[in-house]
This record gives C-alpha cells, sequence and structure tokens, in this order.
C-alpha cells in the first residue's frame, strides 16, 4: 500500500497527523536518496572493475532487486506495475550477463552515473533545503505565536496591532514553507518513478549493445526496452498533466486556505488553548480539536510541547459557545463554551481574531459570522448551441486538419479562443460562427472545444459517476474494466451519452490517422482524460486519480465499436471480480522468464566442439550454457511510439537496426519530430493535456 496523499489544506492546520504523514515521506525520501548512492556507487564499481566485471555485476544486481518503489494512491497503473518490476527484471538480466560474460559500454558513467547525481543533488538536495526552511520557519511562527499569546489585553492597541501584524506575516511564511515543502516532496516521490528509472534503462541499453558478446541478448532485450520506455513515456505525460492540476490547487490554497476544506473532515479543526485551574494558580494548556458541527461533538487532544507527543483524548458534546468580552479576561481572542460532560465552563483562547470568528461561527455562537467571497468561474451548458458548437469543432478538425501533427497537443492562441467562444456564445446570435473559413486555424479550434468541454458546469462524465468510472479503471481485470465502463456509459444522461458518442467517434477517426498526425488512444486519453471527467472536490487524492481518468477515455477509444453497438444485456456494472488468486490478466512486461531462443553455432568452431553436428545446423541453448555470436553488432532501433509500423519496414529489419542514412528521410524526421515533442511534455508550444494558457478547471 502507497503513502496517503498529503493535501495542501493540511498546511494551513498543521495537524499532528499531517506530521506523522510528513515523517512518513522524509523517511521514504531518505531510503530513495541512499538507494540512489548506492547506485552510483556500484555503477562506478562496474565501470571501473573490468577484471572483477562478474562480481560487480553481482552486487548491481543484488542493490537493484533489493528496492521496490513505494507509490502515491491505492491502485497502480499497468504502467506504473512495469515500472514497479522493473528493477526486478534488471536484476534478472544482470544475472543473465553475468553469466555471459559481457563487458561494460564506454560511456555507461553519462548514461547512469551523472542522471542520478544530477536527480540526487537537484531534486532531493532541493527538496532538504525546503525541509529545512519549513522547519526554520515553523519554529520561529511557534515560538512568536506562544510569545503573542502571552501578551496582556492591557497593552496599548497601537503595540497589540503590530504584536498581530507579525504574527500574521509570521503565519504566512510558515504557510507557504509548508506549501512548498510539502508540493516538492510530493514531486519528487512522483518524478522518482521514471527520473531513476530511465538512467538504469540507458545504461542497460548500452550495456547490451556495444559489445559482441551481448548482441543477441540485445536483441531480446529491445522489446521489452521499448514497452517500458512506453510505459516511461505514459507515466511521464500522466505526472505531465497531474503537476499542472496540483500547481493550480496549491495557487488557489494560497489564496484562500480554507475555503477547500475536503469531504469527510470536521466542520472546523486547529490548535486552541485552554484555561486550567489548579491549586497553584492557573495554567493555559494547547489542544489540538476537532468540532464537528451536526453532531455538535468536539474532540481535545491535549499537546505536550514536544512536537508529536500525545495524551489522552477527550469527547465531548456542545452546548452553547459565547465569546468572552475583552475585560474580563487578561487574555485576548476567548470564547466560553458549555458541554454535556464537563459542569461548567470551559475557557478556550483561539490564535487570532480572525480564527475566533471562524469557531464561534462552527459552533452557533454569538459572534457575527464572517464569510469571505468566493469567486466562481463562468461555467458552460451542455445544450443545443455547445452542441451545434461540438459539431461545427469537429467538422473543421476532420475537414482542414485531421492528420495535423501533435493534433488537440498544440495549443492556440489564448485571445483567438475567447475571441472565438465570444463570438459563437454570443447571446444575440448565437452559433453564427463558420468555422470551416480561413478566419480560424485548427489549433485555435481544438483549443477552443477543450475550453468549452473543461468549463461545462458538469463534466461530461458526470459526478456522479466519477468514482465508479475510476474504480473500474484500476481493475486488474481488463474484462472487468471493459464490462464496467461499456455499463456506467448507458448509465449518462441522454444528453451526457450522446454527447461522449459525438466526441469519442470523433477521437477514434483522431487517431486512424496516427500514422501522420503521431496521436494513439494513450495521447489523447491524456489530454481529454482531465477534460471529459473531474472529481467533484479539489484535493491532491483527486489529483492523483488523473492517470486512471485517462485510461477511461483511452478504454472507450480502443473499443468504441463494442460499447457503443449498443447497452450492455444488464446496463448495471458487472460485479466485482474476486481478489486474484491467479496470476494477473495483464501480466507485467518480462524478459528474464522468456523461452531461451535457439542460438546459432559459432562459425569457426570445430566438430569436436559440436558434438559431431554440421555447423549449419542450429543447436538449442541451455540456460547455464555460454553463448555464441555469428553475426555483427547492428544499430537499435529508435524509442518507440504506438503507432503502427509501416509493412515495408517490418519487413526490412535493416532499416529498423540500420543507420539514419539507410532510412527514408520522411521516417527519420517524423520520429526525430514526434519524441522531441514528446519530451518537451508541458512545453510553451505543447501540453499532454492540450490546456490553454489560463484553462482551469
Amino acid at each position: 500500500m502507497g503513502h496517503p496523499p498529503l493535501e495542501f489544506s493540511d498546511c494551513y492546520l498543521d495537524s499532528p497527523d499531517f506530521r506523522e504523514r510528513l515523517k512518513c515521506y522524509e523517511q521514504e525520501l531518505e531510503r530513495t536518496n541512499k538507494f540512489i548512492k548506492e547506485v552510483i556507487k556500484d555503477g562506478n564499481a562496474l565501470i571501473a572493475a573490468i577484471r572483477g566485471y562478474s562480481s560487480a555485476v553481482q552486487k548491481f544486481s543484488q542493490t537493484l532487486q533489493s528496492f521496490q518503489f513505494d507509490f502515491i494512491g491505492d491502485t497502480l497503473t499497468d504502467d506504473e506495475i512495469n515500472i514497479a518490476e522493473s528493477f526486478k527484471e534488471f536484476a534478472e538480466l544482470l544475472h543473465e550477463v553475468e553469466l555471459e560474460r559481457s563487458m561494460m559500454v564506454q560511456n555507461a558513467s553519462d548514461l547512469l552515473i551523472k542522471p542520478l547525481e544530477n536527480f540526487r543533488k537537484e531534486q532531493i538536495g532541493f527538496t532538504k533545503e525546503r525541509k529545512k526552511k519549513f522547519e526554520k520557519d515553523g519554529e520561529k511562527f511557534y515560538s512568536m505565536l506562544d510569545r503573542h499569546l502571552h501578551l496582556s489585553s492591557k497593552k496599548k492597541e497601537s503595540q497589540l496591532q503590530e504584536a498581530d501584524l507579525q504574527v500574521d506575516k509570521e503565519r504566512h511564511n510558515f504557510f507557504e514553507s509548508s506549501l512548498e515543502y510539502v508540493y516538492q516532496i510530493q514531486e519528487v516521490q512522483e518524478s522518482k518513478k521514471f527520473s531513476i528509472v530511465e538512467p538504469v534503462l540507458a545504461f542497460l541499453h548500452s550495456l547490451f549493445t556495444y559489445n559482441n558478446l551481448t548482441v543477441e541478448l540485445t536483441q531480446d532485450f529491445l522489446p521489452y526496452k521499448q514497452q517500458l520506455q512506453l510505459s516511461l513515456q505514459n507515466t511521464r505525460n500522466h505526472f505531465s498533466s497531474t503537476r499542472e492540476e496540483l500547481e493550480d490547487l496549491k495557487k488557489r490554497m494560497k489564496e484562500a486556505p480554507l475555503t477547500c476544506k475536503l469531504p469527510g473532515q470536521p466542520t472546523i479543526e486547529g490548535y486552541l488553548y485552554t484555561q486550567e485551574k489548579w491549586a497553584l494558580g492557573i495554567s493555559w494548556v494547547k489542544y489540538y480539536c476537532q468540532y464537528e458541527k451536526e453532531a455538535k461533538t468536539l474532540r481535545m487532544t491535549p499537546m505536550d510541547q514536544k512536537p508529536g507527543a500525545k495524551q489522552g483524548t477527550l469527547d465531548l458534546t456542545l452546548k452553547s459557545c459565547v465569546r468572552r468580552k475583552t475585560d474580563s479576561i487578561d487574555k485576548r481572542f476567548c470564547f466560553d463554551i458549555e458541554t454535556n460532560e464537563r459542569a461548567g465552563t470551559i475557557t478556550l483562547q483561539a490564535l487570532s481574531e480572525a480564527n475566533r470568528r471562524l469557531w464561534m461561527e462552527a459552533m452557533d455562537g454569538k459572534e457575527p459570522i464572517y464569510h469571505s467571497p468566493i469567486t466562481k468561474q463562468e461555467e458552460m451548458e451542455l445544450n443545443e448551441v455547445g452542441f451545434k458548437f461540438v459539431r461545427k469543432c469537429i467538422n473543421a478538425v476532420e475537414t482542414k486538419g485531421i492528420t495535423t501533427e501533435g493534433i488537440y497537443r498544440t495549443v492556440g492562441s489564448n485571445i483567438q479562443v475567447q475571441k472565438l467562444l465570444n463570438t459563437f456564445f454570443d447571446p444575440k446570435c448565437p452559433g453564427d460562427v463558420d468555422l470551416q473559413s480561413g478566419d480560424w486555424d485548427i489549433k485555435t479550434i481544438t483549443s477552443s472545444l477543450k475550453f468549452y468541454l473543461r468549463n461545462l458546469s458538469e463534466p461530461v462524465m458526470t459526478y456522479k459517476l466519477h468514482k465508479e468510472l475510476v474504480l473500474a479503471a484500476k481493475s486488474e481485470n481488463l474484462d472487468y474494466r471493459l464490462g464496467a465502463i461499456h455499463a456506467l456509459v448507458y448509465k449518462l444522461p441522454d444528453k451526457n451519452r450522446e454527447m461522449l458518442e459525438l466526441l469519442i467517434q470523433h477521437l477514434v477517426n483522431i487517431c486512424e490517422h496516427s500514422r501522420e498526425n503521431l496521436m494513439s488512444p494513450s495521447n489523447m486519453g491524456v489530454i481529454f482524460g482531465p477534460t471529459l471527467m473531474r472529481a467533484q472536490e479539489d484535493t491532491v487524492a483527486a489529483m492523483m486519480n488523473i492517470k486512471f481518468q485517462n485510461i477511461v477515455v483511452e478504454i472507450l477509444i480502443e473499443h468504441f465499436g463494442k460499447i457503443y453497438s449498443g447497452p450492455p444485456e444488464d446496463t448495471t456494472a458487472p460485479p466485482v471480480p474476486p481478489p486474484r488468486v491467479a496470476a494477473r490478466r495483464h501480466k507485467p512486461i518480462t524478459i528474464s522468464k522468456r523461452p531461451l531462443r535457439e542460438r546459432p553455432i559459432f562459425f569457426g568452431a570445430s566438430v569436436e566442439e559440436t558434438g559431431g553436428e554440421c555447423d549449419s545446423v542450429p543447436k538449442p541453448r541451455s540456460h547455464g550454457d555460454k553463448p555464441v555470436i555469428m553475426r555483427p553488432p547492428v544499430r537499435p532501433p529508435d524509442p518507440p511510439c504506438r503507432t503502427p509500423v509501416p509493412p515495408k519496414l517490418e519487413q526490412r529489419p535493416d532499416l529498423i537496426g540500420g543507420t539514419a542514412e539507410e532510412m527514408p528521410s520522411s521516417v527519420v524526421a517524423s520520429r526525430t519530430k514526434f519524441f522531441e515533442t514528446a519530451s518537451r511534455g508541458t512545453s510553451n508550444s505543447s501540453s499532454p493535456q492540450g490546456r490553454i494558457p489560463g484553462d482551469e478547471s
């Protein structure tokens, strides 16, 4: 089970549970840092120790075998499963390489050591700097807060106001440091999935490519490498799309930290001080309090001054709440409550005047209720004008630019997009726009279509079915995935299902031209997953499910004919399959468990060495036998894409394995352009989600 996500809203509350979860992330980060150091050390030993090559490879193999990824969330995608198993696969491969006594390539240091060193210093090192700032600002804030709360209310008003400003400033600094640290530590946890695996994958590729003794093993390794590259690229795309959503959520949390309360959480929670009367006087004890308005229950957890220490918890039922007059007590920000469990009045001290207002509002106290204005983004509706707009956009795209490279990934001008939308949805003459004219280019039309779908008051695939669709995509059973999504599509409202069918049919048409536009079902899923689906609550946990939204759209595209041939016999979702006992239906990609191929006999072998057999007759190789090589090394193919390979290339392996000069120039240019686009991720000119600047959920 992975670590639970760290919500940005927890940064403002700074609860003990938040600190405990943060500690788990820090321990995992330190474990990863130590792992990277070991990989770097072992990699250098492997490069340097040519004479002791076999033992160095074995140690490196053991290091990889001992590491297992921890992921955020409760379910892995198929691509993440491949990545999670990759180090075990690498370890098995290295064991076989050691048996066949391969040699290391000369440029292994540039491929393996430098990227891992850069990741450790730039990413993990930067995260540790964020941690230092977070701890320093937290210590400074709580120290000032304790001094601030002990100020007498009889001091001059100007002094009190100045003290309030200082506390608010330190609170703001600590909140920003906490946000930045949580964002950075989660980013490292997510990015390590490809930033650590990719250098090892590149190192292994070089290891198997540049040595004559490992040419046959390289031929076996290439399909696995290509599949793992696809998994890494898909995971990188999911990471890029999730990162944009997290940045947007972090920005909104900075502007209004109290407006993003998670569902199922208490009405209000935070730190309060309570007045305790003892035989020798009065003291103020710090509590972490959680209040549930409907049940009128107040949970108070006493806190020791040492962070993380806990004592017994009090559960109280609230009877009343009254603001404490300033002149009746020497402390500020106080209010009194009465409970069923305790006789008499309990005096509580909030952290500030605004904080007291929030507590009293939640407890129905006699303090005036304060509401902070929340600006709501203008929303669009799924009506006749919207259908007309979508159909016109689809017709224009399929007529003018269905073969455009990177269609829907490349974004248009924000000014032109707003102009098109304002013109089309003008109440005076809605829909009176000719998209076939030369006034509107393809990028403007595709960006406008995505903007419209993203700003619907409710997404096309509805909030009500969102959790069920995500759970279906998380299933290990591929048949259940398809059956559940098929049934859920027909539970959509009629107009939503009609709009979804219109859009998916269009995406199918786009993917049929993937050889020209380089847009596969996986690419379209990354772009339209967050466009057609979104969670009702903006949380980090919801952002982590974006990759499963992408899978839902990918399944709709790949199985469009089956899903829209008609509703299933039973429109309810099929029952959830029982826990897996047999092997997983979709097995992770593997190379270490492949069947051993028949290897040709070395050309110069004698009759005695071959057991009296003819040189031209192939002989099966047992698992431990040393291979014999007769064909020269060849250049491995370029990184793969999911577009179909032309038949002539499948029939001409010399073109796939040859140099760029031997390939047709159009093939070289197409491949080069595709991987430059894919590697940019969220660059200015393209986005995996196809978002326009300012395009926010």
